[in-house]
């Protein structure tokens, strides 16, 4: 498995996946130019259809901690722009497709209940740029499982 010096090709790997599941589903797809701003894949409707944008976050064998976003995702509601999170494993491959508003939902409220919730002994957290999308409740007002709706969603786009 890659160690914390070999992220960029999990990154990769991430969008490359992604990109070949939305043309097996007939979605005409293509990697955004390495800089582009909020995306990573572009994805058009072969019959003429609102194109849009997804972000790929990928994690190797850590899904039940998540994945690390940050506080600008909040502010995120785009109606175009979706969220491809991909978890490699050595069983398998999941990747969860999410609408920008619900990570921003999820972003905010995980965020909230985080500060209002008492850190160890008592003190209050301090608030950062971090934020942590995950399958575990993580005691953020969630059910453990409730990305599972989202797992390979792929229709959601034509929707």
């Amino acid at each position: 498995m890659a160690n914390n010096q070999d992220k960029a090709p999990i990154g990769a790997a991430g969008e490359h996946l992604v990109l070949s599941r939305f043309m097996s589903q007939g979605f005409l797809s293509a990697l955004a130019p390495r800089g582009t701003l909020k995306a990573d894949v572009l994805v058009n409707f072969l019959d003429g259809g609102q194109s849009f944008l997804v972000q790929v976050k990928a994690t190797v064998n850590r899904a039940k901690h998540g994945w690390p976003l940050q506080q600008k995702h909040e502010l995120e509601r785009d109606g175009d722009l979706f969220f491809c999170f991909v978890t490699f494993s050595p069983e398998h491959t999941d990747v969860y497709v999410l609408p920008t508003a619900v990570v921003a939902d999820h972003c905010s409220r995980s965020q909230g209940h985080w500060m209002d919730t008492p850190g160890r002994n008592g003190q209050r957290h301090n608030d950062s740029n971090m934020r942590r999308i995950g399958n575990s409740d993580w005691g953020r007002g969630r059910q453990a499982g409730w990305l599972d709706e989202y797992l390979e969603d792929w229709q959601s786009f034509a929707r």
